[in-house]
């Protein structure tokens, strides 16, 4: 390891100003993509000016999302906007483009992470294994992205993995907002996250907006809803809404969790519905 440095656009020192709106960040979190895009791009013009303006980085450079299985977290699609943003600046100096890498996780859980304590986050977290393709990272600069760093678990374990795989690369860790007084409790993570989203009827504004992206924290949310709610809200949705909350819930293996099977089963009841109507 060469060379290790965390930004944060944000700092958070108190339950009452965090320096971005609240209602903003918790659309973000359930996958209102106009939100993403401000928050990337702020991102990327805060680090570019308080870091990359005066430390110019010449060789290739490497974005890399918090980490996942099948279905992004709400940081890729961040991820999206701040790459688009550093790229015009980058050939505006002329600079490369950034390219782009995934670090791949292997376990899923139902626990909602921003409730817990910084002991429990490590402990949870800790019987997860991140991997990465370290051949196509040598000889570059990697910058990891997050929304926000709360305790710093999942930077520990980036900083794990960077030892596991024996990584020399130079790399920046960075957040669109950091908790930074520690006596404030880790809960405040879901404060925002649930500032507006209350339960969920209120995702149908998202959902509908037509600037909507699904992410983990959104699938996981609707399955996890009591049977009456999600039926109720299923039924407004769309055939292409519902195949795809099916189809991300499968491929994440959210069908092995038992919390989740009442309301897939719903859903494989809906599609049979639905096919014999057309019959």
């Amino acid at each position: 390891m060469n060379f290790y440095k965390s930004y944060a656009l944000h700092q958070i020192d108190n339950v009452e100003e965090f320096g971005f709106d609240p209602d903003d960040y918790s659309r973000f979190k359930f996958g209102d993509d106009l939100v993403a895009r401000e928050f990337g791009e702020q991102l990327a013009d805060g680090f570019i000016e308080g870091y990359l303006a005066q430390n110019y980085i010449e060789e290739q450079m490497v974005v890399i999302s918090s980490p996942y299985s099948f279905i992004p977290t709400a940081t890729f699609a961040m991820k999206n906007y701040f790459m688009h943003q550093l790229n015009r600046w980058l050939v505006e100096n002329g600079g490369l483009v950034v390219q782009e890498a995934k670090v791949h996780r292997t376990v899923t859980y139902k626990e909602d992470y921003g409730a817990l304590s910084a002991a429990d986050r490590l402990k949870l977290i800790g019987n997860d294994s991140f991997h990465i393709d370290k051949h196509f990272l040598e000889g570059k600069t990697l910058l990891f992205l997050d929304d926000i760093r709360i305790t710093g678990s999942h930077e520990r374990m980036i900083l794990k993995m960077v030892e596991q795989y024996g990584l020399k690369n130079d790399f920046h860790m960075l957040y669109f907002a950091e908790l930074v007084d520690k006596n404030i409790h880790p809960s405040i993570e879901n404060i925002l996250n649930y500032h507006q989203v209350k339960s969920v009827f209120d995702l149908d504004d998202i959902v509908k907006s037509g600037f909507f992206c699904f992410n983990t924290r959104i699938v996981k949310y609707i399955l996890n809803s009591d049977t009456g709610s999600f039926s109720i809200f299923i039924k407004n949705q769309t055939d292409d809404f519902i195949n795809m909350l099916y189809n991300l819930a499968i491929g994440n293996g959210y069908h092995t969790i038992e919390a989740y099977a009442g309301n897939l089963n719903f859903i494989k009841k809906h599609f049979t519905t639905t096919t014999y109507k057309l019959i």
